[in-house]
């Protein structure tokens, strides 16, 4: 059956880079038994990429019937190292591949590999005796442009083509088998060179892996160590997949090791086919296993060999447990100072889900179950007063550049109303708890809404009228939640913000504010009100602070907070008035208080998980 190779080639290489011309034409060298392969590249610049051209040659067994006949039928292959279609890749990016190849001594055969091939090639018997081998020469660049230059460059194909053949190179040195890979390439008359060979591939130490899985037949862990300089240090972790290298992300660029050269082999008949049609994405359904497997092995390996660098890792391991005490004991320990922090966090916060999800789904708790609720309580709590904590730094990170709104929504986000019903699901958005823990108890906390809306919350829709006025953030509560009769009353609390930086003139505004609050309040005040409380948060200066001294008095606190009670004319004739307490607070006092509250919690909880 024929296959529309156009068709075949858009299916399976339709996100082929063209590094895989390559790849693929060394592979089928080697297959070849071939010791020497030559790549010649040739353009007349890097804009003109029409005129880029790639001959490949190598000294292998040639195309012998059994070989063409393979080749000119796609998936026919003879085991699951082979996938039958590599060939195609060169259709992706070049209009023709004439081929030119010796075989069997004596036999020479000529064909175009292009859409239109139609497995006829032509065969010369020679009379005297040549070399095998095979040349490939690519033309008619199909592209518009170069993805990137350096797809021609070569050293970076070098490069390249070390990290996809690394596997299979160690697997010839180690048979006692030179294979030499030259590559060349002339770009606007410039020619540059490089060589690749088994030489390049360093000594290895075998490891045996005793800790196998249970799907491994055979498994076969290598390693080597050098000590590098801080420019050339690298890390290759990697598993050989039907003879080719393919990286494993066991350590994350930001864990590579500065001052060594390491690479780590795994080598498994397990892995063999275990890749898509393309080559280009491992389908290990296995592979997270396989992942730990090494990872664990890695590990192993630079205990022994590295132990500066397992003391970087048991620093990092301390790090992370003081930043994350909730997740203790949930940590990938074989992972820290490999997977990247996010990939730890991430997997800890998962079995901590999981972990919950099940305690939350049993009605009748056992002995066990109810320990191990205990144990998620405490954690789901610490990271709650984590939460608090990075809150809290970030408040303290606040300076006069920050507008009033920065500050605002940090507390509670603007125009917004939260109802107590929901704490649960709001705990972490609103954070009221800065100003004080017991705000927490709110039945409603209303953010820069109108005072018509402040007035019908408190009466219960009862009252409804017109005022644009918005105070910062008020917060509604139950005056007595023991009251039976119909009678419902609250306590309110109002709070006006002001930006750092400001001065003495502005940062007494908040004063007015208030007083023009409380004169909108009182007349409901001993009939839908019981209490109300009424604060100002502003950063203070001396001169504010000699304005305070004059009307108000010092309370206890880490900072600065003044009090004073203060007659609020409702109305002149008659006279009606009525006294409001009004604190006015330093911000660097709600800061501090904050933290003060929220570090007891934190030092009592975290030593609920002690290091293992």
């Amino acid at each position: 059956m024929r296959v529309k190779l156009s068709k075949a080639v858009k299916m399976f290489f339709g996100n082929s880079s063209l590094e895989m011309v390559y790849f693929e034409a060394i592979a089928n060298a080697l297959d070849a038994g071939a010791t020497q392969i030559d790549i010649a590249i040739s353009a007349q610049d890097y804009s003109q990429p029409e005129t880029l051209t790639i001959e490949i040659s190598d000294n292998g067994i040639g195309f012998t019937d059994e070989r063409f006949q393979k080749f000119s039928n796609l998936f026919d292959v003879d085991d699951t190292t082979h996938k039958g279609l590599g060939r195609l890749v060169y259709l992706c990016y070049f209009e023709k591949t004439l081929v030119s190849s010796n075989y069997n001594d004596y036999f020479s055969r000529k064909f175009e590999f292009s859409d239109a091939f139609n497995e006829d090639s032509e065969i010369i018997k020679n009379e005297n005796k040549s070399n095998n081998g095979t040349t490939l020469s690519m033309s008619g660049y199909t592209l518009e442009r170069l993805r990137q230059h350096t797809y021609i460059q070569p050293t970076y194909l070098k490069g390249k083509i070390l990290e996809k053949f690394y596997s299979r190179l160690f697997r010839l040195k180690q048979n006692n088998q030179q294979v030499e890979i030259s590559i060349s390439a002339t770009v606007n008359k410039k020619t540059a060179n490089a060589v690749l060979s088994t030489n390049d591939i360093p000594s290895f130490t075998f490891v045996p892996v005793e800790d196998k899985l249970d799907f491994f037949s055979k498994i076969e862990f290598y390693y080597n160590i050098e000590e590098a300089s801080m420019e050339i240090s690298s890390a290759i972790t990697a598993i050989s997949v039907d003879n080719r290298t393919y990286p494993i992300d066991i350590i994350a660029p930001e864990n590579f090791p500065v001052g060594y050269k390491m690479v780590f082999l795994l080598f498994s008949d397990y892995f063999n086919g275990q890749v898509d049609a393309a080559r280009e994405t491992i389908n290990m359904p296995e592979l997270e296993k396989v992942k730990k497997l090494f990872r664990k092995e890695i590990a192993k390996i630079i205990d022994k060999e590295v132990p500066q660098i397992t003391q970087r890792n048991q620093e990092r391991k301390q790090r992370l447990i003081n930043r994350f005490p909730h997740l203790n004991g949930l940590f990938e320990i074989e992972g820290i100072g490999y997977t990247s922090e996010d990939e730890l966090l991430k997997k800890a916060q998962e079995q901590f889900f999981r972990a919950q999800r099940k305690i939350l789904g049993v009605s009748h708790l056992t002995d066990e179950q109810f320990k191990e609720s205990l144990e998620l309580s405490s954690r789901a709590l610490t990271e709650y007063i984590m939460f608090r904590q990075i809150t809290i730094n970030k408040l303290k990170s606040y300076d006069k550049n920050n507008s009033e709104y920065d500050i605002h929504n940090l507390i509670v986000p603007r125009r917004e109303q939260f109802d107590g019903s929901n704490l649960q699901n709001d705990l972490y958005r609103n954070n009221v708890w800065i100003l004080d823990d017991k705000y927490m108890t709110y039945d409603t906390v209303l953010s820069e809404a109108d005072m018509s809306k402040v007035i019908s919350v408190i009466t219960e829709g009862e009252v409804v009228e017109k005022d644009d006025d918005r105070p910062d953030i008020a917060l509604i509560f139950s005056g007595n939640p023991n009251d039976e009769d119909n009678n419902r009353k609250v306590d309110v609390v109002i709070v006006e913000l002001k930006k750092k930086g400001l001065s003495t003139e502005l940062n007494s505004v908040v004063e007015v504010q208030l007083e023009n609050r409380a004169r909108k309040l009182m007349q409901y005040y001993k009939n839908k009100i019981q209490q109300i409380w009424f604060y100002g948060i502003v950063e203070f200066n001396e001169e504010y602070e000699l304005h305070l001294e004059a009307d108000y008095h010092r309370l206890y606190s880490n900072g600065k907070v003044y009090y004073r009670n203060k007659e609020v004319v409702l109305q002149r004739s008659p006279r009606v008035s009525l006294p409001i307490g009004v604190f006015i607070m330093d911000f660097e006092a709600v800061v501090d208080d904050a933290n003060a509250r929220n570090s007891t919690f934190l030092n009592v909880i975290k030593s609920k998980f002690k290091q293992p």
